[in-house]
């Protein structure tokens, strides 16, 4: 949805850039959103932009936002209000012009409620808000959904026109994906890893709460 939001919108020319806050180590996210100098900790050799820096003119995704730790949401607070920032262990403030897009899967009132997410930051954020109920009241959508993924991760693997067996419709559909889209996109890219040579049409969906249920 995001992609969709940054093609359709004036900045689709631009990079849209993707940050899953869930899958970078707390004491890494800093050096990745906001990029730092040469010598800013032991390992920095050389200077790097950050991942907010490379989407300067085009679109910036933060998808699990409420994995964020405190301090984190604040530096992106004054980062989202003054339109700048400095690279850990710079001088320099840079200028951003970038459209961001952020998604959770918390209830983000929730969090703010309990402490664990900034009050100040969930207003800045909650400016327009789409809602998507989860894939399970979705239907259709998680067999598009596989068959989109399960393309996508043949083509990076290279492991060109593998399909699902069309009769494990009934059973992808039915299964309940607690995980929702990232769960679908995981398992399409597991399927395929672990697809015999010489094959190109996925049998089993390798789902035990499926199993057993693959009949037309």
């Amino acid at each position: 949805a995001s992609r969709r939001v940054h093609a359709l919108g004036p900045r689709a020319h631009g990079p849209f850039v993707e940050v899953d806050c869930a899958s970078i180590p707390g004491n890494l996210m800093e050096s990745e959103l906001f990029g730092h100098e040469a010598g800013a900790f032991t390992d920095a050799r050389s200077a790097k932009s950050g991942l907010l820096e490379l989407a300067q003119g085009g679109t910036a995704f933060l998808d699990e936002i409420g994995e964020l730790e405190l301090g984190l949401q604040a530096q992106l607070l004054r980062v989202l209000d003054s339109r700048r920032l400095r690279r850990l262990g710079g001088r320099e403030e840079i200028s951003l012009d970038v459209h961001l897009i952020a998604a959770t899967n918390r209830d983000l009132a929730l969090e703010v409620k309990e402490g664990r997410f900034r009050a100040d930051l969930y207003y800045r954020l909650d400016v327009v808000r789409v809602e998507l109920p989860p894939i399970r009241e979705r239907n259709e959508d998680a067999w598009i959904l596989a068959t989109h993924y399960l393309s996508d991760a043949a083509r990076r693997l290279g492991k060109k026109d593998v399909t699902l067996a069309p009769r494990l419709k009934r059973a992808l559909l039915a299964y309940s994906w607690p995980g929702n889209v990232r769960e679908i996109r995981n398992h399409m890219e597991r399927l395929v890893l672990l697809l015999s040579p010489g094959s190109d049409v996925i049998e089993d969906l390798a789902l035990p709460a499926i199993r057993g249920d693959e009949e037309d």
